[in-house]
């Protein structure tokens, strides 16, 4: 059972970790410290004439290939522009929600003049490093420095001068998203918050259902990304994997996707900084939940317990990492598709081994609308987990990473993650930065 202080604690993670964005959260990052560095400056906003911006590899690698709502273009440069030029920060992750097209056009003018540069952050405190400098043709400037979460802003300047500003958080700092774990949190803790807290207390995770669901029947309409919802929506496909349950958790969560790698101007609820994430924990539960008539409380302790499982796992991976975040949210939503089919906690705990057996190792290359296809991996992967699971199979400690304590595998998946892929996050970037350069 969870005491009333905990479980006001955990109502409290979720709500911090379960947020809407506005296009992929990594640019839009940039765009959030490049619009508090221009607020910061005091600048008439097209006054600004040159932007700087230093940034670690998992932003660079995060940003270079997926598109920016509203604009119909990729990559970081308009994201910055636009930041500048009418970026309110006080808006977070939705900082470029309301962007318009002759914003648009303003933001490709200020690119024209070669205002924006982009470089990478050798000595970076953090994976999630942003630190966006805005100057005018005198010299006057602003900056805003992002660390360790995605809003996360431990100094802002003006004219080199740090601001006293409540909202900053110090470098040293005890506060900030980063440090909303507690260690008590087990994934039995997990169950028995979403199995046991009041229903009306969870009621706002149903938020996660419209925002994510409509993101994509927006892509189910109209091509964006790689239109990977769509293909496995379409008639001609369905002659090869049928119209299931199945085959309709697929396409629904791939189409959310396309639309937030293809630039779609819709929020999405994201899960620990990531709108994929949010996805990929949202729509394959939302999804089983409707085809089998699944109740609304059933519905919202299934999310809940999809949400977070995701962020219980995140916490102890780290926000950025070569180790793909699908492969967190689509465990949190294999546990909650498994809930759905009438799983306690032991078959949830065998459906988060079964994931991390069949997952663990899926890279992460950036955000772009290909992630769409991963996420497709996951789901699938995450489906079939819940199903084995449910006929009383288990991945053991006799096979690969897997530890019979539950808990202990999701550590050893994340330290993989965490330590063991560091190198195939650099080679990884390498590969990235290095496609357009000659071989010598």
């Amino acid at each position: 059972m969870i005491d009333e202080t905990l479980k006001d604690r955990i109502l409290d993670l979720i709500k911090h970790e379960v947020v809407p964005a506005v296009g992929c959260t990594e640019p839009i990052a940039v765009a959030l410290a490049a619009a508090r560095a221009t607020e910061a400056s005091a600048l008439n906003r097209k006054d600004v004439t040159k932007i700087q911006c230093r940034l670690s590899a998992n932003i660079i690698k995060n940003a270079m290939g997926v598109g920016i709502p509203g604009t119909g273009m990729i990559g970081l440069p308009i994201a910055v522009a636009l930041g500048v030029l009418v970026g309110k920060s006080e808006s977070g992750l939705e900082v470029l929600a309301n962007v318009t097209a002759d914003d648009v056009e303003a933001g490709k003018e200020l690119l024209a003049g070669d205002t924006v540069s982009v470089c990478l952050a050798q000595d970076a405190p953090h994976n999630l490093y942003v630190d966006v400098t805005v100057t005018n043709a005198d010299g006057q400037s602003g900056r805003a420095v992002i660390c360790g979460a995605h809003t996360r802003f431990i100094r802002v300047e003006k004219n080199g001068v740090a601001l006293n500003d409540p909202d900053i958080v110090s470098e040293n700092g005890s506060s900030g998203a980063e440090d909303n774990s507690f260690d008590s949190l087990t994934l039995r803790t997990v169950w028995d918050f979403a199995m046991t807290t009041p229903v009306d207390e969870l009621r706002f995770i149903l938020e996660t259902r419209r925002l994510n669901k409509l993101a994509a029947e927006r892509a189910l309409m109209d091509p964006y990304g790689h239109r990977v919802g769509r293909t496995l929506h379409s008639e001609r496909q369905r002659n090869i994997m049928g119209d299931s349950i199945f085959s309709r958790i697929l396409s629904y969560t791939s189409a959310a996707c396309d639309a937030r790698m293809g630039g779609a101007p819709v929020a999405v609820m994201s899960n620990s900084g990531s709108g994929n994430q949010g996805i990929a924990a949202t729509m394959p539960v939302v999804i089983y939940a409707e085809e089998i008539y699944a109740d609304e409380e059933q519905t919202i302790r299934a999310l809940i317990l999809s949400h977070l499982t995701s962020i219980y796992i995140k916490q102890s991976l780290g926000r950025l990492s070569a180790l793909c975040g699908c492969v967190v949210a689509t465990t949190g939503s294999s546990a909650g598709i498994c809930y759905l089919m009438g799983g306690g906690y032991e078959q949830v705990a065998a459906t988060v081994k079964n994931m991390a057996a069949n997952l663990t190792g899926m890279i992460c290359d950036g955000a772009k609308p290909s992630c769409s296809l991963k996420l497709s991996s996951g789901v699938s992967t995450a489906v079939i987990s819940a199903m084995v699971a449910m006929e009383g199979e288990s991945v053991n400690s006799l096979e690969g990473i897997i530890d019979d304590d539950v808990d202990r595998t999701i550590r050893n998946l994340t330290t993989i993650g965490r330590e063991g892929m560091t190198q195939t996050d650099a080679l990884i970037l390498k590969i990235m930065t290095g496609k357009n350069t000659p071989e010598k």
